[in-house]
């Protein structure tokens, strides 16, 4: 048991080194001042008291479904869902969890575009809770400070882990990277399948969704043209 709480502070530490709490309430505060912050509040629940009462309310939903409880396949269930929603899917609601966004000073005077394609995308749909699975492409032209790579990552994959919207989504992935790196040259571009629509509603599995957000140096039609080439490659 020892042993076990010792793993435990030490996965705990490691998940707090790269989470900059205080950052992320700033993102947060300047998120709903442009207007496309997600609906929702913090609540005071510590993760394991999340976790216990959506593992009870989701027992609930799985009896009036008639599922037999008792199944030795489907007894942990309820928990297992609980988990999920709160370490995994959505721990983009909580504000403390935002990535550590390391950023250095622009010494280089580097003035072109820093691109990275093929980020991934997995969210949840808000109407229907059914899986959003995409790609992002997010640039920027640098101005005072150049951001460390694996940042951009880090950043769309906390925002998509939330209940979203994709047009919410690129707008957020956009307006936090440009407080962050205090510019607007910032393009963000999302290809992603919805299950809302592949499996049910109209049933198309074949459609993909595709939003996108560009500002600064970006609404210009060459650098616009020359991103979008790039992301196509």
């Amino acid at each position: 048991m020892k042993s076990q709480h010792k793993y435990n502070a030490i996965a705990l530490r490691n998940a707090l080194e790269k989470c900059d709490p205080e950052l992320g309430l700033r993102v947060h505060k300047h998120l709903v001042d442009m207007g496309v912050e997600t609906p929702f509040f913090e609540t005071s629940d510590y993760p394991d008291r999340k976790v216990k009462k959506i593992e009870k309310h989701f027992g609930e939903i799985m009896n009036v479904l008639g599922m037999d409880m008792t199944d030795d396949s489907l007894q942990d269930s309820p928990r297992r869902v609980a988990k999920m929603f709160v370490n995994e899917l959505f721990y983009g609601l909580d504000i403390s969890s935002f990535p550590k966004c390391t950023t250095v000073e622009n010494k280089m005077k580097y003035d072109e575009m820093v691109l990275e394609r093929d980020i991934n995308v997995t969210s949840v749909c808000e109407h229907h809770f059914v899986t959003i699975d995409g790609v992002a492409h997010v640039a920027y032209i640098p101005n005072q400070k150049v951001m460390g790579l694996s940042k951009l990552n880090r950043i769309v994959d906390y925002f998509s882990r939330r209940p979203q919207i994709q047009e919410r989504l690129t707008e957020q992935i956009y307006h936090a990277l440009s407080y962050i790196l205090e510019t607007e040259n910032v393009a963000v571009v999302i290809d992603a399948d919805h299950l809302c629509v592949k499996a049910r509603g109209v049933q198309d599995p074949h459609s993909s969704t595709v939003t996108s957000k560009l500002g600064g140096g970006f609404k210009d039609s060459a650098l616009r043209q020359e991103f979008m080439s790039l992301i196509r490659k």
